[in-house]
């Protein structure tokens, strides 16, 4: 092998492990943030509130299952869904559900955001799709690896959009992997494997190394 050649392979397996690296940090400040909201947020409360842009919230003793992720991404890596996904549905937002499901005419900073069809558009058309269902799938049943950091959605009952954040990952097992949720009672840490009776949908890991 040339010299050239050897160098440019060294620093693509450099680059690669810093990736990672970079990667896994990442996850692992999701999955502190995600933990944190535990006995913070109480309830769910899925009403229209008017939010501040960007940065805004609702109180946090409650929220819906995305305010789980928008809390997470900005207490851990200082990230703003609400700006982000508003910024990209603006030019993009025939791309995004939200006239075919809610019937909305223009993008909104209150809501988009906190709507788990938004995000899950989102995370696809920033890269950051890594398995999405094409057949039905229990909801324990998300092919591995998972690691912290990782978002999952689901169908509840096989209608109901919801998300949340993987905490902890076990050795290909829904029974050792943990993730945030607020399914209904606020931010909750459930065993994957309590989920089993709904179906997996997609997993995403944000942001994109």
């Amino acid at each position: 092998m040339e010299r050239r050649q050897f160098i440019g392979s060294i620093a693509a397996v450099t680059g690669s492990r810093f990736l990672f690296a970079g990667s896994l940090i990442s996850g692992r400040r999701l999955a502190a943030a995600a933990r944190a909201q535990v006995g913070v947020t109480h309830t769910y409360d899925p009403s229209w509130t008017p939010l501040r842009y960007p940065g805004g919230d609702v109180d946090r003793s409650k929220g819906v299952c995305a305010d789980v992720v928008i809390r997470a991404g900005r207490d851990g890596l200082g990230l703003d869904l609400q700006k982000l996904v508003h910024e990209d549905m603006v030019t993009h937002f025939d791309t995004y559900p939200a006239r075919r499901v809610w019937g909305e005419r223009a993008p909104d900073t209150s809501i988009d955001h906190r709507r788990v069809l938004n995000l899950q558009t989102y995370f696809e058309r920033c890269g950051c799709q890594i398995w999405r269902a094409t057949r039905v799938v229990a909801g324990h049943k998300f092919p591995p690896p998972l690691a912290p950091g990782d978002i999952l959605t689901w169908l509840l009952d096989a209608r109901l959009p919801h998300i949340g954040i993987v905490v902890s990952e076990g050795p290909e097992k829904a029974a050792d992997t943990y993730v945030v949720h607020n399914i209904g009672g606020g931010a909750e840490k459930w065993i994957l494997a309590d989920l089993s009776q709904h179906r997996a949908v997609g997993h995403y890991r944000w942001p994109k190394p």
